[in-house]
């Protein structure tokens, strides 16, 4: 059978660190997973509940395409509480994850062979659904200095689109409302197309949420997420904010695509919107872990260490061990039981020499795996 060319893209390097570690467990040693991006908690009990009760009343059949009217409503009372920002549910879409969202937005705006800017290191799948979309990703090479996110000398004429995304990740890094501001000057000014990744919203420690693009402007695509700060990955359940004039755009791609996200996921969102108290706690235990982790890394000497502002991650440049990245993560596995994500996932091109860290376990195995760091650390 034959195979089509826009297939052939990368594999997530994540999902096959996943699998080793895997294999190192099932041999009967332990591992403190720091390798991939999702909360170590559950679903907020008031999600979990809604879904029960739901499952009780009746059958869970299709949902409209942009998804419950109720939750869409509760998503744009969010935008409120959070940002201060009027929201019009009707601009609201609900999505299986954030993929999802991606996908769409991608084929609303841009036709075959267009050129969308993404910044490197980030996050693999923009470029690998660009790809299958026989579209063009175009590198942003982020620097320490930029805080790894694209400048606005960046988004010329050349580029039809531009994704960015705060927190990022693999980085953590955040734009304030100035940088923000000027990078969609920048993007209007030169007619490039802007969606705002911002499902990290929520997980940030420098005592000011992020910025939505929403404050800014009505002519972007918002991508967010229920996976993150409201510890729902396995859900698949997400959302989009879209300009007014896209909204039956993306609801005709919806319903043939996906027909419509899942039903009980949506219930379980709805439920989890409200859940404020054990949502805070689950991100107070992260900056426990990001003080923890991030001391522990700069005491073992990793270097030129990204502003992990928020999200759940923290990207080090281990270019002094001498190791490259693959072979760095494979060591720290088998040697000392810590998996973490090599940075070719992230960045092909300069990822040989960095390691991705992410602290969204518990407390506890932070703690230990930081230990387990700086031994592995001082024997190489």
């Amino acid at each position: 059978m034959r195979i089509s060319s826009r297939s052939e893209v990368d594999s997530f390097i994540v999902m096959d660190v996943m699998e080793a570690a895997r294999q190192v467990e099932d041999a009967g040693q332990s591992v403190i997973h720091m390798e991939v991006g999702q909360p170590g908690t559950a679903a907020p009990a008031a999600a979990r509940e809604a879904v029960a009760n739901a499952m009780e009343q009746g059958p869970l059949g299709y949902t409209v395409a942009l998804g419950l009217p109720a939750l869409r409503a509760r998503i744009a009372r969010l935008y409120g509480e959070w940002y201060d920002v009027d929201l019009d549910p009707g601009r609201v879409v609900v999505t299986a994850g954030s993929s999802a969202g991606f996908l769409l937005s991608f084929l609303s705006l841009f036709d075959a062979g267009q050129r969308v800017g993404i910044a490197d290191p980030g996050y693999p799948s923009y470029r690998n659904i660009l790809r299958a979309l026989n579209l063009e990703p175009v590198r942003i090479e982020g620097t320490l200095e930029g805080r790894f996110q694209p400048q606005p000398a960046d988004l010329t004429h050349d580029l039809d689109g531009v994704l960015v995304a705060s927190p990022a990740n693999p980085t953590g890094s955040m734009l304030g409302r100035e940088a923000l501001s000027n990078l969609l000057e920048a993007a209007r000014a030169n007619d490039v197309a802007f969606i705002s990744d911002e499902i990290y919203h929520g997980l940030d420690y420098a005592g000011q949420r992020g910025v939505t693009a929403l404050e800014l402007t009505d002519e972007a695509i918002v991508i967010n997420s229920f996976s993150k700060y409201f510890s729902m990955t396995g859900w698949r359940v997400g959302w989009m904010v879209v300009p007014e004039s896209h909204v039956r755009t993306i609801e005709r791609l919806a319903q043939n695509l996906f027909i419509c996200p899942s039903h009980a996921s949506q219930i379980a969102a709805l439920g989890a919107m409200d859940a404020t108290d054990e949502l805070e706690a689950n991100r107070a235990v992260y900056a426990r872990n990001r003080t923890i982790l991030l001391d522990a890394l700069t005491q073992a000497g990793f270097a030129d260490i990204a502003p992990p502002d928020g999200a759940f991650y923290i990207y080090a440049n281990i270019a002094a061990t001498g190791l490259t990245s693959r072979t760095f993560t494979d060591r720290l596995l088998r040697e000392a039981g810590v998996a973490a994500t090599p940075g070719l996932d992230f960045d092909k091109e300069r990822g040989h020499h960095t390691v991705r860290f992410s602290y969204a376990g518990s407390t506890e195995a932070i703690q230990e795996g930081a230990e387990r760091i700086a031994r592995f650390m001082q024997q190489l």
